[in-house]
């Protein structure tokens, strides 16, 4: 297994991060949040997580181990794939994971796109003693600051797009561009990312 991978940023995509290791280019895909902590020529090391497919090896990656860990538990359940399991993970952060299962918070699992009311009720049956608690202070504080932390999509999101190679000026330009698909609603920065370059695009 390839635990992780650690070099300098050779290139960015809205879901996919490539880094030099040893003179090789490693194709990592990521949720919005891990890209957008990166930066083209930064060195950077992401934990890993190799998924075999018959036709296909592809390496997710993530901030901690602790993100990976879960990543790969979300697998266990029934129905859920990598693709779903890093979905899952864009939208809501491993303890706030944890928090939801743990309190049978199904809204917060149909927030993910392609689950369902059935489905988050299947998983929370699945997952909740293969989560484990919350590994922060208590739902109080976990909740508190999933709330202060909604407005950063913004952050997020220019920073992205900076990391992609725009400058600041037309990042935040594509960033107000998108802003009214955010309002009401808890915004998936990697569908905001993809309009956001629509609008470059669209632009240049």
């Amino acid at each position: 297994m390839i635990a992780f991978v650690s070099g300098p940023v050779a290139a960015i995509a809205p879901d996919q991060a490539v880094l030099e290791v040893g003179g090789v280019g490693m194709a990592v895909q990521c949720t919005p949040n891990t890209i957008s902590t990166l930066r083209i020529g930064q060195e950077a090391k992401l934990a890993t997580s190799l998924v075999v497919r018959e036709d296909s090896l592809t390496l997710y990656g993530f901030a901690d181990d602790d993100e990976r860990q879960v990543f790969e538990l979300l697998q266990t359940a029934s129905g859920v794939g990598p693709r779903l399991a890093q979905a899952m993970l864009a939208v809501h952060s491993p303890d706030n994971l944890r928090l939801a299962v743990s309190t049978g918070d199904e809204k917060a699992l149909t927030a993910v796109p392609g689950i369902g009311k059935k489905g988050a009720q299947k998983l929370l049956l699945e997952l909740k003693d293969r989560l484990g608690a919350p590994l922060g202070t208590g739902a109080h504080v976990v909740r508190q600051g999933a709330a202060a932390a909604a407005p950063g999509w913004r952050e997020q999101l220019h920073a992205a797009l900076t990391g992609l190679g725009y400058n600041p000026r037309d990042a935040e330009t594509a960033v107000e561009a998108v802003a009214p698909q955010a309002e009401g609603q808890d915004p998936h920065v990697g569908t905001l990312l993809k309009a956001a370059l629509q609008t470059l695009n669209r632009a240049r």
